[in-house]
């Protein structure tokens, strides 16, 4: 049962929380170094959830997002040494006040507990997750998508037995190995024994983790991204800006999803972008159809609340960066919301105007994550306002604790 299977990860919450940095440190060293050893049987793990989401119809784009390659092992286990290298966050002061009746006041830096993460179908997640709560003193329930079942079970058993070569319990991780959606709806319920649940995916997830839970939720989910080109951008720079941001890795949550552009470029823009994006497919507006003709498919109200995930781009021709900012509030999910400008004022104004994690100004929006953005490894990108916003690394899995030292004092 996935409660008695919680209790026994939120028991573990005092050990593992209390553990010595050393300790943590080296149940993460031994992970990278089973992650690198037992490579090919974790690729033989996952060529059977590929080949069960071949049969099963997944697209390209979702293909994409459960394969693990050599590569891609060998990158995990570099976010994992990363972490080991990173500033304990456990145990550090925020600050020290002496208040005048002699009390000295001091909040420290405590982990949030045992933290439930529910995600969809990238494997990499387990180890993200595992790695970071494990450095940040939390243990974790997870619950990964059924597409990549298999691979979980494989990652998940991988970061037990690195707990148990270093002393640690081996139920600091665990996996949910019921993928059914009530899963998850009985997980988020599990009040008492899970301190906070974060969902990792798309906006279903969201929904549904937010409709069914009674324990705090972080909410990582999807973005539905826009890239506003204004009519001082650099044209040139602003094509490999876009192309970069949609095409690198079109199935990511920071990936654009519909650009808007200044209806003074856009005769000269569109043409030129639709060239460099040659295997994206484009939808947009009875302007956009008049200078793209059949390049150019026609965009529904959904299209431009989607995120598509693969190589589809919505397009807008707009009359200035009021309404740029107007539609991103419309259709935008709060994750990354870009402007291409060389004016100065604009940049200004769309940066102080638009809500959302993450406002960049001429830079592609695949730069909203936790290593770029120096955190090191994310265990996803919050959309929500409260306790953490944008990529979440280790400072965001903690909170604080006061610590009151005293002399005698009482309260008169």
């Amino acid at each position: 049962m996935i409660l008695d299977l919680a209790k026994r990860v939120k028991a573990c919450a005092p050990t593992l929380g209390t553990s010595p940095q050393q300790q943590r440190d080296a149940a993460l060293t031994a992970i990278a170094e089973l992650l690198i050893s037992q490579t090919s049987e974790l690729l033989i793990a996952n060529q059977i959830d590929l080949d069960n989401g071949t049969a099963n119809g997944l697209s390209p784009a979702l293909l994409d997002r459960l394969r693990l390659t050599p590569q891609r092992v060998e990158s995990m286990a570099d976010g994992v040494r990363q972490l080991i290298a990173a500033h304990d966050p456990i145990g550090g002061s925020d600050s020290v006040v002496r208040r005048p009746n002699g009390l000295r006041v001091e909040t420290v830096r405590v982990p949030l507990g045992t933290i439930g993460m529910i995600y969809e179908s990238r494997p990499n997640v387990t180890i993200d997750a595992a790695a970071l709560c494990l450095k940040s003193g939390n243990c974790v329930l997870l619950r990964g998508g059924k597409e990549a079942i298999e691979s979980n079970k494989a990652l998940s058993d991988l970061c037990r037995k690195a707990l148990g070569f270093v002393g640690l319990p081996a139920d600091c991780v665990a996996l949910i190995t019921d993928t059914t959606r009530q899963s998850v709806t009985d997980m988020v319920a599990l009040e008492n024994v899970l301190d906070v649940v974060i969902p990792r995916g798309g906006a279903a997830l969201k929904t549904h983790v937010t409709q069914h839970a009674r324990v705090p939720v972080i909410a990582a989910a999807g973005g539905v991204v826009h890239i506003y080109v204004d009519a001082s951008a650099k044209l040139d720079n602003a094509i490999d800006i876009i192309d970069n941001a949609k095409r690198q890795r079109p199935s990511v949550c920071n990936a654009v999803e519909t650009v808007l552009i200044h209806k003074s470029i856009a005769t000269s823009f569109l043409p030129k972008l639709a060239k460099k994006l040659h295997d994206v497919e484009l939808r947009g507006g009875q302007c956009c159809q008049d200078i793209l003709g059949n390049r150019c498919k026609p965009a529904t109200d959904e299209d431009f609340a989607a995120e598509h995930g693969d190589l589809t781009l919505t397009l807008r021709i707009i009359d200035d960066i009021d309404v740029a900012i107007e539609h991103i509030a419309q259709y935008g999910s709060g994750h990354t919301e870009c402007i291409l400008t060389s004016d100065l004022r604009n940049a200004e104004q769309f940066a102080e105007q638009v809500d959302a994690a993450a406002v960049i100004v001429n830079a592609s929006t695949r730069f909203t994550d936790g290593e770029c953005f120096g955190l090191g490894a994310e265990i996803g990108i919050s959309t929500q306002k409260l306790h953490a916003r944008g990529p979440m690394g280790l400072r965001a899995l903690t909170t604080i604790k006061y610590v009151i030292h005293g002399g005698g004092q009482i309260r008169k």
